[in-house]
């Protein structure tokens, strides 16, 4: 994996959106087509009248299953490898408890995060940097005054524009979470056997502050959008209901107060080969239904500086496309292949990759299914 020091970007060019040409206009067609369309149109129109009138449409999303508490890991655990690797693989997601970080910073973190939204518009949009993905962003659709649907996204020293601003608490606290995600990676790269990619280098590596606040949390798209991501941390302050998408469907889990919710993601399956699994985006929280009072997310993403390639680390995967006629003994190549495993996933650009996970909308499809080989 290629990597080096993370570069700011101004927005992205789409490059995902080609214009296609128009379809004819109906004159254009011969009459046959018209009147041959026309009566498929009636034909479907008397079918779906005489369906059952209990049928409906599937909605966008299942509903998420009960709250369930995530599996409970101790920093101080002498099994810590182990459980680490046993959750991330059957789940992709946990929370870690024991941890050094007070929830008095964690409090403090959530009350300057939350003075973010009392900002004004236009404070909001010229007090932060606006080199994508920093900066701050509202849905299109949300754009209604109230808070709901607005994110802020910062980096690991919750940079911003103005000298009026004091977030000495949230960067403290982001920090921490990211030393903590840190050691978790190096963990779990232990535990599966690939050579942790990162370290500590903060050229490998970048950290994404991400806080998002909405009425109830029960938005089919986090607010902000997807992004890539090794793992995902977040401070149970309070007792919180969260919502999380993966592969199988939505699934709701109550952290417990002070622990800290860990979430692998589509990194993070890429490098171990598919033996970790994930949970696609950041988890929303949520009030449950009937509560209008409003709730805010604070997710430290690590992830990737943005030139960087994603790509299996597993040191026994292969390439079977990498072998070409006599580049080895045949003998030799078929005992390599009964020891080691075939790639799951072609190396791609982070680049762009998290730009099409961003503003693209992966409900029902994985968005890394593309790369699989």
């Amino acid at each position: 994996m290629a990597f080096s020091t993370h570069k700011q970007h101004q927005y992205l060019p789409n490059l995902y959106g080609a214009t296609a040409a128009p379809p004819p206009t109906p004159s254009a067609q011969p009459n046959h087509h018209n009147a041959t369309t026309g009566a498929a149109v009636d034909a479907l129109s008397k079918l779906l009248h005489r369906l059952p009138p209990t049928l409906s449409l599937p909605k966008r999303r299942s509903s998420p299953s009960a709250a369930t508490s995530p599996p409970t890991i101790s920093l101080s655990d002498p099994n810590l490898n182990h459980l680490l690797l046993s959750s991330a693989s059957e789940l992709g997601f946990f929370q870690l408890t024991n941890h050094d970080i007070p929830s008095q910073l964690a409090n403090s973190a959530e009350t300057e995060a939350l003075s973010l939204f009392e900002l004004a518009r236009d404070q909001k949009e010229s007090c932060f940097p606006k080199n994508w993905p920093l900066g701050f962003d509202v849905d299109d659709e949300e754009e209604d005054g109230d808070g709901k649907g607005e994110s802020f996204c910062l980096d690991a020293a919750c940079s911003t524009e103005s000298t009026d601003l004091s977030l000495s608490s949230l960067r403290e606290f982001t920090r921490a979470l990211e030393k903590l995600g840190l050691k978790i990676i190096d963990t779990l790269a232990n535990a599966v056997g690939f050579e942790n990619p990162i370290g500590e280098d903060p050229t490998r590596f970048c950290s994404l502050m991400w806080i998002s606040e909405g009425l109830n949390g029960d938005r089919d798209k986090p607010s902000g959008g997807f992004y890539p991501y090794v793992i995902g941390l977040q401070y149970q302050i309070r007792s919180q209901q969260y919502s999380l998408l993966k592969d199988s469907g939505s699934v709701s889990a109550t952290p417990q107060v002070d622990s800290i919710m860990v979430t692998l993601g589509d990194i993070a399956q890429v490098w171990s080969n598919g033996k970790l699994n994930k949970v696609r985006g950041r988890p929303v929280a949520s009030l449950g239904d009937g509560n209008n009072s409003r709730c805010i997310s604070m997710s430290l993403l690590v992830t990737l500086p943005i030139d960087s390639r994603v790509t299996p680390l597993l040191p026994n995967v292969i390439d079977e496309g990498d072998i070409g006629i006599g580049d080895e003994d045949e003998s030799q190549v078929c005992g390599n292949k009964d020891e080691q495993e075939k790639r799951l996933f072609n190396s791609f650009s982070f680049e762009d990759y998290a730009w099409r996970v961003y503003h693209e909308s992966y409900f029902f499809k994985d968005p890394l299914d593309r790369y699989r080989v």
